[in-house]
């Protein structure tokens, strides 16, 4: 009975320092949703922070990233205070073994955050309903594990979360010339055993698709004349081909006629495709229907996830820069001022071998408001990405400040390269380019007129690992199902690697 009467003490203090925090954050001008506060145990905290959402279709992968983190926990190296989630409303999950004072920072802090989520471009695409849709998701999954089995269920998702970075986050079905159905439509055929494939749009044509060869059955680019029969595939070349020379196509040929040329190639795709993830599902010829939603599925959940990656140092620092200003206009007792102190500079200290983006971004948010005030941080806030602000805001007094420099591996010793602070600049932007993932494209997906997959890795200086690039290939060959290839350079030289099923092989090109 008193444990639980100073629980509801201890909610009541909570809700009134919601208020107060929430009535601050609002009069220095943060906007952001309405939000939703939880308060939960640490096995379920670390749980969701495995997943990164509360209601995510489970994986082993989850599993080994909540052992870590576990572990971490139990030995007393790291801790998780809170998590919140883009949405709307934003839901805002608290540890219940925090103090008082230490939810009164998380929730100045989390506040800072969902104002970002509202306010950054990068983010305005992003589906505010995603614990709803991921709920959904992770059902269609189990269902797909009862009717196929977990094995071979989870055997695919290995493949699909091997590439689930290489996507292309801000292109759409229509900019990028593809079109599919909704994921309803994929499930529908999945339970009921058909084999109905993806139908594409009329209007692709205008999307400049119309050169591509179709894949899996799909169907691109322009109508036909009327009662012509279009043949669709992997072979759809050979098929005209073959319409030509018999004649077949209106064109006869022979001894009065002209003799046929064969047809140049096209190139498939016409423009190497940033989208991995997506080429694959609209164009493998060895996927199941449920494969495909299960791609959909991957595919929708990267894009959601992207904008967080690419604002990480942002995000992070604007909560920072809020939290403290929040604080400092609480009345705190002086208990509290100095637990605040303590907790602050707990979480803004440097890290060893890396860049701690709580203090970073924190530091560079604290520049512009110098330089260009309230206006000039709100603008960024709302304008930038991690790789632009980076360029746009990192000065040489923030990098002398906080110490920073560039360093590498010389004869198996670790040293600093240079302190040149526009050097770390660039250092560190290279850092944040695409999420800080390599990129890669598809090159061709007709590769040798074999229907093989040739990928490409757009080499900017930081070279792929040899052993990730063999684990990863028969994954992606598990989706494509044919022989699949990248090309990338190692020591100044391209290299080509190749697994058809059963090896791997490795081409010298140059």
């Amino acid at each position: 009975m008193k444990g639980r009467l100073r629980r509801a003490e201890e909610d009541a203090r909570l809700k009134e320092r919601i208020e107060a925090v929430t009535a601050i954050a609002r009069e220095m001008g943060l906007d952001f949703f309405p939000m939703r506060y939880h308060i939960i145990p640490a096995d379920v905290m670390l749980a969701i922070g495995a997943s990164g959402m509360p209601t995510r279709f489970s994986h082993w992968q989850f599993g080994k990233a909540f052992y870590r983190m576990k572990l971490h926990y139990d030995l007393g190296l790291s801790k998780i205070y809170e998590l919140v989630i883009n949405s709307d409303p934003c839901e805002a999950f608290l540890y219940e073994g925090n103090s008082l004072l230490q939810n009164t920072v998380i929730v100045a802090h989390v506040l800072a955050h969902s104002d970002f989520f509202k306010n950054n471009v990068y983010f305005s695409r992003t589906n505010r309903r995603m614990v709803d849709s991921m709920a959904a998701s992770a059902e269609r999954i189990r269902r797909y594990e009862i009717a196929y089995g977990e094995r071979r269920v989870e055997a695919f998702l290995d493949a699909a979360l091997s590439i689930q970075e290489h996507i292309d986050p801000y292109g759409t079905a229509r900019e990028t010339g593809f079109w599919w159905e909704d994921a309803d439509a994929f499930y529908d055929a999945a339970v009921d055993g058909s084999d109905r494939r993806i139908e594409g749009s009329d209007r692709q044509g205008e999307a400049g698709s119309a050169e591509a060869p179709a894949r899996g059955g799909g169907r691109v680019g322009g109508g036909d004349p009327p009662g012509k029969k279009r043949r669709w595939g992997l072979f759809a070349d050979l098929w005209a081909l073959d319409e030509r020379l018999s004649g077949n196509d209106g064109k006869r040929s022979g001894a009065g006629g002209a003799e046929a040329e064969p047809p140049a190639r096209r190139r498939f795709p016409p423009e190497p495709e940033k989208d991995v993830l997506l080429f694959i599902l609209r164009y493998s010829t060895a996927l199941e229907p449920w494969q495909r939603d299960i791609l959909t599925i991957v595919h929708d959940e990267m894009r959601y996830f992207w904008p967080q990656l690419e604002t990480k140092l942002m995000n992070e620092g604007w909560a920072t820069y809020w939290h403290r200003k929040i604080m400092q206009a609480l009345p705190l007792s002086p208990e509290e001022a100095i637990e605040f102190a303590r907790m602050h500079a707990e979480i803004v200290k440097p890290y060893p071998g890396g860049i701690n983006p709580y203090l970073l971004g924190w530091k560079m948010f604290e520049t512009i408001e110098a330089k260009s005030g309230r206006e000039g941080m709100f603008e960024a806030r709302e304008l930038d990405n991690d790789v632009s602000f980076i360029r746009n805001h990192l000065t040489e007094e923030v990098v002398r400040e906080l110490d920073l420099f560039v360093y590498g591996r010389k004869d198996d010793v670790w040293q600093v390269e240079t302190t040149d602070w526009t050097a770390v600049r660039e250092a560190l932007i290279r850092q944040r380019i695409g999420g800080g993932f390599p990129l890669i494209v598809v090159a061709d997906g007709d590769f040798e007129r074999r229907g093989e997959l040739l990928l490409r890795h757009v080499h900017d200086g930081p070279e792929l690992d040899v052993r990730s690039i063999e684990q990863t290939l028969p994954h992606v060959h598990r989706l494509w199902g044919r022989p699949v290839h990248l090309e990338t350079v190692l020591e100044g030289r391209t290299v080509r690697f190749s697994y058809d099923g059963i090896r791997h092989d490795r081409t010298a090109l140059a």
